[in-house]
């Protein structure tokens, strides 16, 4: 069988291309298709893998502005000649389920949410862009669009498979396909418990604005106590404004793998205020033995368990966190029993999982 992986693109290291990697140990022939990747991350995560690129990879500052390449996205995808593969997997929380695939090829998604910024976060993007009010008219234009292209995009796709309650949710609504779930995996081994913890807490992402770092500085700039901040983004000029003057805080930018590991493993939680399609970071947080501090929605709710693994906070707002903070220093904490809660996201239980139903629906879809 002639199989094909196609992601949105490798620009960033994410839980995404966490579950990518999987299916790429699942499928190891399979080349990968990609609107554009960044050298770096295919090191890390894809070595020695076939990559197709599309056209945007090549165009002058393809790479290093690629956002500004979405109105051109859909095109760029569609592009991609997968006529001769018998299954196509997109793995996809925007523009790869768009792949035009031939009338005996199987395509299946693994649809890590709709589109965010076209459906359900889109006014929320649009205000936050630093942009005058004019030039968001016009990217406002162009995401209508988009939206256009991506609803029938995900008519191409003949089986959905989903991540958690919320994307089925969303998945439902704006593309009206229902979905089986299979929630994302870690690798457990790359995790451990420490012998020792420090008096750190930790947070960690892309910084970007929907990620709600800042209201995490604001409470810790309340609290006092000291904070790790992991990753690099758009978003990253301002919350170090935000922190001025704080000396509690510390900004640690992008991060191996390995030394994330130390750093989960040493802090005394991790916290996670962002309402989330699934969280990979904080599975990988409780893999370490280390609670977790969470708002009390999306994901979330289907991978901590309160007052065993972590603790929820109910507003997105600094006082939420500061009081959550209060409410798990009051706790006792057991890491082993935490670590044992994460290892039943194994990588073998996705695969496992996941394989089945691929087999099962590619059995189905070539009978009919």
């Amino acid at each position: 069988m002639r199989v094909a992986l196609i992601h949105d693109h490798l620009m960033q290291r994410g839980g995404a291309e966490k579950v990518l990697q999987v299916l790429a140990a699942m499928y190891p022939e399979a080349p990968i298709y990609t609107l554009m990747y960044d050298q770096k991350v295919i090191d890390d995560f894809f070595p020695g893998r076939k990559i197709e690129a599309s056209i945007i990879q090549r165009l002058p500052g393809g790479k290093r502005f690629y956002r500004w390449f979405m109105p051109f996205m859909p095109m760029a995808v569609e592009f991609f000649d997968l006529r001769f593969f018998d299954l196509v997997i997109s793995s996809t929380s925007s523009f790869a389920k768009g792949v035009i695939t031939a009338p005996d090829t199987f395509h299946v998604c693994y649809c890590h949410t709709p589109t965010r910024y076209l459906w359900s976060d889109t006014h929320q993007y649009i205000n936050e862009l630093n942009y005058n009010k004019y030039f968001k008219k016009i990217i406002s234009l162009i995401l209508n669009y988009v939206r256009i292209w991506d609803r029938q995009a995900a008519d191409r796709v003949d089986f959905f498979i989903t991540n958690s309650r919320t994307s089925l949710k969303r998945l439902k609504k704006y593309y009206k396909r229902d979905a089986p779930i299979v929630y994302p995996s870690i690798d457990i081994n790359e995790f451990y418990v420490s012998g020792k913890t420090h008096d750190y807490y930790l947070a960690g992402c892309r910084l970007v604005p929907y990620k709600r770092i800042d209201i995490v500085i604001k409470a810790f700039k309340e609290l006092g106590k000291p904070l790790k901040i992991f990753g690099d983004g758009i978003d990253k000029e301002r919350l170090m404004e935000l922190s001025s003057g704080a000396d509690n805080i510390e900004f640690l930018g992008r991060v191996s793998e390995k030394e994330k590991a130390r750093l989960y493993s040493e802090c005394k939680a991790f916290i996670n205020p962002q309402l989330e399609d699934f969280g990979i970071t904080p599975l990988e947080a409780m893999a370490s033995g280390r609670p977790v501090i969470a708002r009390n929605a999306g994901g979330s709710l289907e991978n901590i368990i309160e007052g065993e693994t972590g603790v929820f906070f109910e507003s997105e707002s600094a006082d939420g966190i500061i009081e959550a903070v209060r409410k798990l220093e009051a706790m006792d904490i057991d890491p082993d029993k935490i670590r044992e809660h994460a290892s039943r996201f194994s990588e073998e239980r996705f695969m496992r999982e996941i394989g089945s139903i691929i087999e099962s629906e590619y059995k189905k879809y070539k009978e009919s």
